[in-house]
Formats: structure tokens, C-alpha cells, sequence
């Protein structure tokens, strides 16, 4: 039966899927070429990689068959749960045998169990061949579940890292910000400052000017008294001439009225 007359989507996912046995198949053909570990820890970690694509899409396959079940006759529904067992179970044949490389390199990583632990252990390492369906079934449901665990603690720590990189975004800005205002305080400031000594220049200009002119009215208003004064005094004096407003001497005003008589 032709997937693609039963649903697009699922033909799809399917080729894909099958571009990635491939890929994996020829992985692991090289793998078993490479003798130096650090090459042997990279080209598993690309097929692990691989694998975990691999997964995503085979849940995806899952999915479109759910949606289709109500929708095809019986036959079609078994053969595409049949295809979805045929996929785990090879992917579970690669599973197992990533899981027999990592044991030679000592290497730990996402398809293997947690330390101290000895579920998935070397025992439980069974080829393809060996296995039933429903223990690859199992198998590879088990294997997905840790996958996705790991895959949400590395969200998790994605996310907590982003989040406190934008919180120390935040707060440089912050100081940014109150640096630009202490500056532009200090600008103010020395403006006040210069600002300030000029009136302060000036002031003292004006001061000195109204001093000036308070010293000059005092030597006026001493000289007007001291003329006055001497006019009082010896008012007989011919070198000081009448003050404009000044009464003249008593003599003078006397002669003037015996001469009127």
C-alpha cells in the first residue's frame, strides 16, 4: 500500500525518515573505519543527533496516524500501525547499536541510563532481530521519554540563561541610563558654577563703581562744607566768591539798610 494515497503528510514524514536510516546506516559504516576516539566521539555524537530527528519525526508520524484512524477502512489502520512498529524498531536497531559504540569509548550521553543505575545496562543492549515488538515498542517509548526529559532540562537551562542575560541587559542599561544623568548633573552644574562666578565678577564691578561715586559725592559735599565754613567765618575773604543760596554777611546786610534810610 502507497502511503501517499493515504495521506500526503504521512508519505512525507516516511521519506524523510528513510533519508535518515540511510544516513545512519552509512554513519555507522564509517564509524567502525575510525580508529582515533575524539573522530569516533563526534561522528556518534552527529548520529546521535540523527537519532533524535529521527524520533521527532517518527512521533509526528504517530500523531497523522491518530488523526487518520477514524477516517480509514481497518486494513489501512493496521498497516500503518505496522509501518510505525517497523519504524521504532529500527530505530531501536540503531539505538542498540550507538549504545554498543558508546560502551567502547566510555562515553555517557542522552541514550544511555543515569549513573549508579543498571536498567540499561549491557544486558538489556539486544539487537533488532532478538527483540519482540512490543519490547522494542517499549523499548523505544522508554528511550523517547528520557530523550524528551533531557531535551526539557536543556529548554530549561536555555531559557534561565536567557532570562538572566536579560536581567544583566536590564540592569547595564540602568547604569547606563543613571550614568548619563549624573553627567548631565555635572554638566549643569559647572554651567551654575561658571555661571555663578560671572554675576559674582559682576557684582563686584558694580560695587566698586557705586563706591567710587559715593567717595566722589563725599569730596563734593566736603568741599561745598568747607567753603561754606571758611564764607562763615572770614566773610571778608575776596578770593572765595558767594555761594548761590547763601545769605551774605551781616555787615554787608546792615550797610544796606542805613543806606536805604
Amino acid at each position: 500500500m502507497d502511503l501517499a494515497s493515504v495521506n500526503e503528510a504521512l508519505a512525507e514524514i516516511d521519506g524523510q525518515i528513510a533519508d535518515i536510516f540511510r544516513a545512519l546506516q552509512n554513519g555507522f559504516q564509517k564509524l567502525d573505519k575510525i580508529k582515533d576516539a575524539n573522530r569516533r566521539s563526534r561522528q556518534l555524537e552527529e548520529l546521535t543527533d540523527k537519532m533524535r530527528d529521527c524520533k521527532r519525526l517518527i512521533k509526528d508520524f504517530e500523531r497523522v496516524v491518530k488523526d487518520e484512524a477514524g477516517s480509514v477502512d481497518p486494513n489501512t489502520a493496521k498497516f500503518l500501525n505496522e509501518r510505525k512498529q517497523s519504524l521504532i524498531k529500527e530505530l531501536n536497531s540503531y539505538v542498540a547499536l550507538k549504545k554498543q559504540h558508546a560502551s567502547e569509548n566510555k562515553r555517557v550521553d542522552l541514550f544511555d541510563a543515569p549513573s549508579g543505575e543498571d536498567a540499561f545496562g549491557e544486558e538489556n543492549v539486544l539487537l533488532a532481530s532478538n527483540m519482540s515488538n512490543q519490547q522494542l515498542m517499549q523499548h523505544g517509548d522508554n528511550l523517547m521519554d528520557e530523550t524528551d526529559q533531557a531535551l526539557a532540562r536543556s529548554k530549561q537551562t536555555v531559557q534561565e540563561t536567557i532570562n538572566v542575560g536579560t536581567e544583566t541587559a536590564a540592569a547595564l542599561k540602568a547604569q547606563t541610563e543613571q550614568m548619563s544623568r549624573v553627567v548631565n548633573e555635572l554638566d549643569s552644574i559647572h554651567f551654575s558654577m561658571k555661571k555663578a562666578s560671572k554675576l559674582v565678577k559682576e557684582i563686584g564691578r558694580q560695587v566698586a563703581t557705586d563706591r567710587c561715586i559715593m567717595a566722589l559725592l563725599f569730596l563734593i559735599v566736603a568741599g561745598v562744607i568747607a567753603v561754606i565754613i571758611v564764607k562763615i567765618v572770614n566773610p571778608h575773604n575776596k578770593d572765595i566768591p558767594n555761594i548761590p543760596g547763601l545769605a551774605p554777611p551781616v555787615s554787608r546786610r546792615l550797610l544796606s539798610i542805613v543806606e536805604g534810610k
